[in-house]
């Protein structure tokens, strides 16, 4: 969800903008940040590595003709040669070569899908037009051109690629590259039917959004079909682009409601009639949150999580005979998560799989039929993300940090089990790195980053970890962020007896140890991410810019915050969203003002967005003689109001808790706020509806508090649609800080 998400908010991930060179000590200025991205940072990219490992492609401006190009670069000598010109782009009739979005190579390398002229479905750009492009014809080919214009989504080629397959309008496509006919392989799509992609809260929840998948013999295509007839709908209303408003219906299963209705089919590519599973289990109160193929055979791996989402059964289907078999069951006694880190070994006897079983996650290596389950990461420490899993080298490379929470590195582990996890990113790059790998593991992408210094991406060579050539290293951002001058974020602990906990203090350039600041606490506080990471994130300008006005800015991850400390870290949180995070909250702040003389108790603040937004309102009500004023940016009021996949994720069933979902709602405790605070929320907000932002105001109301409040007409979760929307939301932040926690030190 987007709750897990708002942490992007406060990335300045923006194409970059060429600014005039900032001078020393230049000030920061709000407009700078959010208005005439000044401090925006540059990408490299998107890379895709070559089927012979030995090089990788990229996109490259075409200063002739406009558009990129697509070039090959050799990694071991650099070798650039343009494998794709954008004047083989250029479609019959045009004149400017396709903008690409994406792009895809086939498996040989030798056809490639650009996708272009795309639109948003929910959060993410999935639709759109694709073109084909034949490096062996140089041919250029628009697909499913007699469909309707930017409907296409998810195309991909058949194994032998002479064929792509692609959803338009709910339905499933197959078009033949000889002769372009195109075939519907599905018909009943549309309306409440989805089929090949997935309803909001699967994409939202459970990271679902490509629903269909060729088998490996290129005969037949397996995919999902959602029903939502029997999900609610909610509505949200347009108010400002029509003198009439429009009603914008979406299905949106809240708290305890009705799920959709989901199945996996298997057509074959010929024609006929789709063949279905009958997996055990009521399918409206069930999730198919994984299937794909099995390599080298006619059967299909579907993971189903109950709605507790504590269970997950790994089935295997046979799509010849459609029986189905049990080879695992995953449980959690909270809740659990779907990992995608699957790769068949050994002729696929066994398979990959990730687990916290030992209280720890890891990798663990899996017989065919699951009675063989043998661990190949070992250790007091999560596997964060796999990178690369290399059986012919013997290794899997992922990222770890045993160490320091804050931060990230690349391990390597034998893929035997034996020996201990051995680390691969040099000490000299402190803070948190990520990897794009080859297959071969014999290079790789690093993207090096920390919170004073912005992405620098690096071609490396594996396992020694040799820098072969710097690929982007934000050079020019960096100079304009040091002339700032400001004090960088300092990371600390917080030492309450129970627990130990990560925090960032952020200080004023002027800082006098001898006076009293404000306190500002940015707050997030649930189990779907973290605040306290020593990562760019823009050079986190607001809350530097809010401590140059004269404030301490702090942040500390609770407990139950996704951190790598071991499953009852994480779990410790279930049942009790905003409960036993509030709770933390207060006796961290309370500590943290018993310990800093330089902090004013009389000026303490809190915010937060999303889920740092309820965590900000649980605060203001329940611990009032702490907090003196609080900012609630798109926040649950009411966790009956959100999506039963999260909010079951966490809480478990509303009848089995419904206690917690009481006492973990801020809206029940409305009646004692004290202090000064403002909530603000978008009134098209799909994520967190604007219905729980009313009904705040209502409650609120009704017991006579009085507050301030911000509404943006049509804007969404993240608050940044239309014209100056960011610049003039931080602003009014802004304004509500100086009026109601005066600043600077006394």
């Amino acid at each position: 969800m987007i709750i897990k998400g708002i942490l992007n908010t406060m990335l300045l991930a923006l194409v970059f903008t060429v600014c005039s060179e900032a001078q020393n000590n230049a000030p920061l200025l709000l407009e700078d940040i959010f208005k005439n991205n000044v401090y925006s940072q540059k990408g490299f990219g998107p890379v895709r590595w070559m089927k012979d490992n030995k090089g990788y492609s990229t996109l490259e401006k075409n200063s002739d003709v406009g558009g990129k190009d697509i070039v090959k670069y050799t990694a071991a000598s650099g070798k650039r040669s343009v494998v794709v010109s954008a004047s083989q782009l250029i479609p019959k009739g045009k004149k400017e070569p396709i903008s690409i979005s994406d792009y895809h190579w086939s498996a040989n390398n030798n056809k490639l899908l650009l996708f272009t002229n795309t639109k948003k479905v929910w959060r993410y750009n999935t639709r759109g037009d694709y073109w084909l492009l034949d490096l062996d014809t140089n041919s250029l080919v628009q697909l499913g051109k007699d469909l309707p214009e930017s409907t296409l989504m998810f195309a991909k080629f058949s194994p032998d690629a002479s064929k792509v397959a692609y959803v338009s309008e709910l339905n499933i496509y197959v078009e033949d590259l000889k002769d372009n006919k195109v075939t519907a392989l599905t018909k009943d799509g549309g309306d409440n039917i989805i089929i090949g992609t997935f309803d909001w809260v699967y994409e939202e929840e459970l990271s679902c959004r490509d629903g269909f998948r060729w088998s490996p013999d290129g005969e037949h295509i397996a995919y999902w079909q959602s029903d939502t007839k029997k999900v609610g709908t909610f509505y949200m209303i347009n108010n400002v682009d029509s003198i009439y408003s429009k009603p914008i219906p979406m299905p949106y299963p809240k708290v305890g409601t009705e799920l959709s209705s989901v199945k996996v089919g298997v057509a074959a590519i010929k024609g006929g009639e789709t063949k279905w599973f009958d997996i055990p289990g009521d399918p409206e109160n069930n999730y198919l949150a994984r299937m794909d193929f099995i390599p080298n055979s006619s059967e299909v791996m579907i993971q189903q999580l109950n709605r507790k989402q504590n269970t997950n059964k790994v089935w295997v289907g046979d799509t010849k005979t459609m029986g189905l078999t049990t080879i695992l069951v995953e449980k959690n006694p909270g809740f659990l998560d779907v990992h995608d880190d699957i790769r068949w070994l050994d002729d696929e006897k066994y398979f990959t799989w990730s687990s916290e079983r030992d209280g720890w996650l890891h990798l663990y290596k899996v017989s065919r039929d699951g009675k063989v389950v043998e661990p190949i990461t070992k250790g007091e420490f999560d596997v964060v993300k796999i990178n690369c899993i290399d059986p012919k080298g013997g290794y899997v490379y992922y990222i770890a940090s045993p160490d320091n929470f804050t931060q990230r590195y690349l391990y390597r582990s034998r893929m035997d089990g034996k020996g201990k996890a051995e680390r691969i990113t040099p000490a000299d790059n402190s803070g948190q790195n990520s990897y794009q790998i080859s297959n071969d593991a014999k290079w790789g992408i690093q993207v090096f980053q920390n919170a004073v210094t912005p992405s620098k991406y690096s071609l490396i060579s594996l396992p020694n970890h040799k820098e072969k050539r710097v690929l982007e290293d934000n050079k020019v951002l960096k100079d304009k962020f040091d002339a700032l001058g400001l004090n960088p974020k300092e990371f600390l602990k917080v030492d309450i007896g129970e627990e130990v906990f990560d925090a960032f203090m952020i200080k004023p350039i002027d800082f006098d140890p001898t006076k009293k600041y404000p306190l500002l606490f940015y707050v997030y506080g649930e189990p779907a991410g973290s605040t306290v990471q020593d990562t760019w994130s823009g050079g986190d300008l607001w809350h530097q810019y809010m401590a140059q006005q004269g404030y301490i800015v702090m942040s500390v991850d609770n407990r139950g915050t996704k951190t790598p400390r071991g499953r009852d870290w994480r779990q410790s949180i279930y049942g009790q969203i905003g409960i036993l995070a509030a709770k933390d909250q207060s006796r961290i702040a309370t500590k943290i003002l018993e310990t800093y003389s330089f902090l004013d108790a009389e000026r303490v603040g809190i915010w937060g967005w999303s889920g740092g937004g309820q965590m900000t309102l649980n605060c203001m009500f329940k611990y009032p003689e702490i907090y003196k004023a609080g900012l609630a940016v798109s926040f649950v009021s009411d966790q009956k109001l959100y999506d039963a996949t999260y909010q079951e994720r966490y809480m478990g069933l509303i009848t089995e808790n419904a206690k917690g979902y009481f006492e973990g709602s801020p809206i029940n405790f409305a009646q004692n706020l004290e202090g000064n605070l403002m909530i603000m929320h978008g009134t098209a907000d799909d994520n967190v509806h604007y219905q729980s932002y009313e009904m705040l105001v209502n409650r609120l109301i009704k017991h006579n508090k009085m507050f301030n409040m911000m509404s943006y007409p049509m804007r969404a979760h993240g608050i940044y649609e239309r014209e100056n929307t960011s610049h003039h939301l931080r602003e009014t932040m802004e304004v509500f800080w100086e009026n109601n926690l005066p600043a600077g030190g006394k």
